[in-house]
């Protein structure tokens, strides 16, 4: 069966994938590129391109091969093309006409005879010895690393990349300097017993080999799709009124980032109508001194001495009063513009809160009521009050004025009679 994700055919593509997502050759976590000519009609299909990009090592390394086979490849097959002395294996990146203008891109001729060959589709023995090679890559880079040290050389050995026929293996190295490896190509050559080539590469490029996601949460520019590594400075990040803070401006390489250069265009070009020359103003209170500019709304931001708040003004009031100063003028006030900063107010819904309108005075009412005869029972409880077996208290409610009837008959109101003696008082205390 053929990768689910990638969506390749069976033939000559080993089953499964590895639980990271990508096939047991190592190309689908990498294979980003959409070709958006794909489905485009062509009067003359023999005039497609033959040029196809295959991608080695989980898409650390691309390169352009000429398909020489009968076989329409696409995108995902997994392919052996021509190596040093042997044979290597790979996945098809990139097909059809987008191949074209990648190489118009890149200033390289189509029908140029340096080109190498894709030999076959590559088959299951193919595949297996790739994944016997493939898995000395670690132990190699181990021992390479303990080699270099030991003969004490000034270099970082990042990565080691070996041929899928196992004849030849790269090493791939980082250093500030120049280094003398001629030695260190020969120990090599004997630990090994294989072909060795070094190639010296930038920490940009380590991090596109080691892979990441960005502080913006996708995957690295340089990992993916950037290949031309231009140099970033900090007047970049000047421009686009970013404070110069090392660690947000440093990407996974330890170098700056390669977006800041994205926009940087933008902001060159909107800068051009602002004035020049007006970093400070004078005025009564002192010297404004700019701190930003703003190309989106057309202000720029000045703060006066002995002051923390921040007057924004319109372009033609900052050359208003550059030209004032220019005359030995010098205004009263800044006239800043009003900016606002709060949030929009956001519109109306359609339906109306009811909650602030309903009135609760007769719920508080009754709840009021509800514990004023809470208290009320409680009180007539301490006050004596005994209850009868069936949970009523004695008499009417416990008024000791109404006389129970004895024959059936009217209540009578109970006659006040004479005061009881003192020493009676007190619900039958001990007499004196």
């Amino acid at each position: 069966m053929g990768c689910s994700n990638c969506g390749t055919s069976k033939d000559g593509k080993p089953s499964g994938c590895k639980s990271n997502g990508g096939c047991s050759t190592g190309g689908c976590n990498r294979m980003n590129v959409h070709d958006w000519l794909a489905n485009l009609p062509f009067s003359d299909p023999e005039s497609g391109c033959r040029i196809v990009e295959v991608s080695f090592n989980q898409g650390s390394r691309k390169e352009f091969y000429r398909n020489s086979t009968t076989q329409a490849l696409g995108k995902g097959d997994v392919v052996s093309v021509e190596g040093v002395s042997g044979f290597d294996v790979g996945e098809i990146s990139m097909t059809g006409e987008i191949v074209r203008l990648q190489l118009k891109k890149k200033g390289i001729e189509e029908r140029s005879p340096d080109f190498k060959k894709v030999l076959r589709r590559a088959t299951e023995k193919d595949v297996e010895v790739m994944q016997q090679n493939k898995a000395r890559e670690k132990e190699a880079l181990v021992r390479s690393r303990a080699i270099a040290r030991r003969l004490k050389l000034d270099m970082k050995m990042s990565e080691v990349e070996i041929q899928a026929d196992g004849r030849k293996a790269t090493f791939f190295y980082i250093a500030d300097d120049r280094v003398d490896f001629r030695e260190l190509i020969k120990l090599y050559a004997g630990e090994f017993r294989l072909k060795v080539e070094m190639r010296q590469i930038g920490a940009r490029q380590e991090a596109a080999k080691v892979g990441g996601v960005g502080s913006c949460g996708r995957e690295l520019c340089c990992a993916t799709w950037l290949s031309d590594f231009k140099s970033v400075n900090t007047t970049a990040a000047r421009y686009q009124n970013l404070s110069i803070n090392q660690s947000k401006l440093s990407g996974q390489c330890g170098r700056l980032k390669c977006c800041l250069n994205y926009e940087l265009d933008t902001y060159l070009d909107a800068l051009q109508n602002f004035p020049e020359n007006a970093d400070t103003l004078q005025v009564a209170k002192g010297t404004a001194n700019l701190i930003k500019k703003d190309i989106f709304k057309n202000l720029m931001w000045y703060v006066l001495p002995d002051s923390n708040k921040q007057y924004p003004l319109t372009i033609e009031r900052v050359r208003k009063i550059r030209q004032m100063n220019l005359q030995n003028v010098v205004p009263d006030t800044l006239d800043p513009v009003e900016v606002n900063t709060g949030k929009p107010k956001e519109p109306e819904s359609g339906f109306v809160d009811l909650v602030g309108q309903i009135s609760l005075k007769a719920l508080e009412k009754a709840d009021r009521k509800k514990k004023h005869g809470h208290h009320k029972h409680h009180s007539q409880q301490a006050a004596g009050g005994s209850r009868n077996p069936e949970g009523r208290p004695p008499g009417n409610g416990g008024n000791r004025d109404v006389k129970p009837p004895q024959d059936g008959g009217k209540r009578e109101p109970r006659r006040p009679g004479p005061p009881p003696p003192p020493q009676q008082r007190g619900g039958g205390g001990k007499q004196r």
